[in-house]
């Protein structure tokens, strides 16, 4: 796992293209610690940066950028589960290899394949791949979008990184005046939105084509994920769950480092630590938070799991002090803002102190198996977007503030029923907080980000498709990605393995959803390794007891000092218990803006 950048294009100034490359690499180095590198070839205009995250092959040999046949280089971040398949297969065709790392396989692949490749690829990926014979620039990101890959093109050429943050360092970048919009209304930033004009995500599971010579890209999908109503029954997709999810925690677990579990006690992190266990009996650590406060501490269930687990449990109490102490240090490395990810920071940072350097999480299985309230309110939203948008108008004049999502549905499609779901705030109170018009906030969402039509899905896959696609997508896999590799630990997801999210878009929705809990087909899968008191236990989110703590946050308190009176009366709500502690964290970004 590690971090890349780069430049490209024509005319080219060598030293400034370096001079900029090496900006954004040590912007990023916090992603990749052990290693740095930069590539250029000047008759091209390319120039290539690297950091390295030690993983695979720690040697000399798994040093990036990498070439390969001497026409082929790369700057690769990610993890090709299956590569040492691949690279059996590329082996027989007679290519050869110099070093026991998946980077080398994925050059070899291309050289074999083309960009048919990339679809053979099961894993986490994004990387800029050079081609010296057809002169053509490759970037590429993996069909889940685990993996970040931000670029700009414009007159002057392409530009490339893993982090906004790495982009910001490079010349004419602007603050895009739309993001603090997006966040307010969604809780993080939905691609394709960023913080910075005209700097967008590679979508996921495509790649970019760019031609220096001529200035030119060319954006193509080489896979996507369908949801299909299969013919399974209960009982057959129980034992298919079961194989395929053991085969991708296997898959994941390749590593030439020690490799940890986070386990925070419930279901989801409980089956992939025993699944883990089982297949590594030693140098298996596992990774816990636990609080004094037992309204959120789950150390009781981390303690049952840890009684029956091999390998090494480390749990790691925080306190409010410690949480005041880190908290502006964890803000400040989100790269985008967003309304949550403190919990990741704080989980990755245990794991760092270990000296653990990859770690397996159980994000996806609610989005895959119906764990969220979504699932079961989807229906009822469907029934009231068919409704016409005038009896919108006024919810958000209500007394009852669960209704004044009501005001989303006027969005047609999945927009409309993912801000109804889970809006963050309402266009009123955004358009109060920015001082802006509720019809500038109005315009801003109707224009981005663009989702495509699902009403072809059932109620409930229409539920998945918006966890997966928005909630998982722009929030969860992001806050990972960043707050992983900010304390230089690579965050791995089973449950979002190729051939498993494959065979989950698959089985139908009856079997999938079915059940006498959320969950079912899941937990009837695992319940054979799994304690009673486990998977009989209440539904309880990755959560700290942030309401509390930021209450009495002397930071938090600090910059609400200079806030506007908007944004005052809203914390001052938030002190009286008015606010939810997510719509806090939202507000504080905003202001922190403001103050630079």
């Amino acid at each position: 796992m590690c971090r890349i950048a780069g430049i490209a294009g024509l005319p080219f100034n060598a030293a400034d293209a370096y001079q900029w490359v090496s900006a954004m690499c040590n912007v990023q180095a916090h992603g990749g610690p052990d290693d740095a590198g930069i590539s250029q070839f000047t008759d091209a205009g390319i120039t290539l940066g690297h950091r390295r995250l030690s993983l695979l092959d720690v040697s000399n040999c798994g040093h990036q950028p990498m070439a390969y046949l001497n026409h082929l280089h790369i700057s690769y971040n990610g993890e090709i589960y299956n590569f040492k398949s691949i690279k059996r297969e590329l082996s027989q065709m007679g290519h050869q290899f110099k070093s026991q790392t998946d980077t080398e396989v994925i050059m070899a692949a291309y050289n074999q394949w083309g960009t048919a490749a990339f679809n053979r690829f099961e894993g986490m990926f994004a990387f800029a791949l050079w081609d010296a014979q057809t002169q053509q620039l490759i970037l590429a990101r993996d069909a889940t979008g685990i993996k970040p890959l931000y670029y700009k093109h414009s007159s002057t050429g392409l530009s490339f990184a893993s982090e906004i943050r790495a982009m910001a360092t490079l010349p004419n970048m602007q603050e895009d005046a739309t993001w603090p919009v997006q966040l307010m209304a969604f809780g993080h930033l939905p691609e394709p939105v960023t913080t910075l004009q005209n700097v967008k995500p590679i979508p996921k599971g495509c790649f970019l084509q760019y031609s220096p010579s001529t200035n030119t890209v060319s954006l193509q999908s080489y896979k996507f994920y369908n949801y299909r109503e299969g013919s399974n029954g209960f009982a057959s997709a129980k034992v298919e769950v079961g194989n395929m999810l053991k085969a991708a925690v296997e898959r994941h677990m390749i590593a030439d480092v020690p490799v940890g579990v986070f386990l925070s006690g419930g279901i989801d992190s409980a089956i992939i630590a025993k699944l883990a266990a089982d297949i590594k009996q030693k140098d298996l650590h596992f990774l816990s938070i636990y609080f004094n406060d037992d309204k959120y501490s789950e150390k009781k269930y981390q303690d049952i799991l840890l009684a029956q687990l091999p390998g090494k449990g480390h749990q790691f109490l925080l306190t409010q002090q410690g949480f005041e102490a880190a908290l502006p240090a964890a803000i400040a490395q989100m790269d985008m803002p967003c309304s949550d990810g403190l919990n990741t920071w704080f989980i990755s940072r245990s794991a760092k102190m270990q000296g653990i350097k990859a770690v397996l999480s159980g994000i996806g299985a609610d989005e895959l198996f119906g764990g969220y309230p979504s699932f079961s309110r989807i229906a009822f939203a469907i029934k009231l977007q068919q409704l016409p948008a005038a009896a919108f108008a006024t919810a958000k004049w209500s007394y009852q503030k669960k209704w004044h999502r009501l005001a989303y549905l006027r969005l047609q499609g999945v927009k409309g029923l993912y801000l109804f779901l889970r809006g963050h705030f309402t266009p009123l109170q955004i358009a109060q907080q920015l001082g802006a018009t509720e019809k500038e906030v109005w315009d801003i969402l109707e224009a981005a980000p663009v989702l495509p039509q699902i009403s072809s899905l059932s109620q409930k896959n229409q539920a998945s498709w918006l966890e997966f696609n928005l909630y998982m997508q722009n929030q969860l896999l992001r806050d990972a990605d960043v707050m992983g590799m900010a304390n230089g630990v690579e965050i791995r997801v089973p449950y979002l393995d190729t051939a498993f999210v494959q065979l989950l878009h698959g089985i139908s929705s009856e079997v999938k959803y079915g059940g006498q809990s959320a969950k079912s087909l899941l937990i009837e899968a695992h319940k054979s390794i799994l304690p009673e008191a486990i998977y009989k236990r209440p539904k309880m989110g990755f959560a700290f007891p942030f309401a509390d703590w930021l209450t009495q946050s002397n930071y938090v308190a600090q910059q609400m000092q200079h806030a506007n009176a908007a944004t005052a009366a809203a914390y001052q709500q938030f002190t009286h218990g008015k606010l939810h502690w997510s719509q806090m964290l939202t507000l504080l970004h905003l202001q922190l803006r403001h103050a630079n």
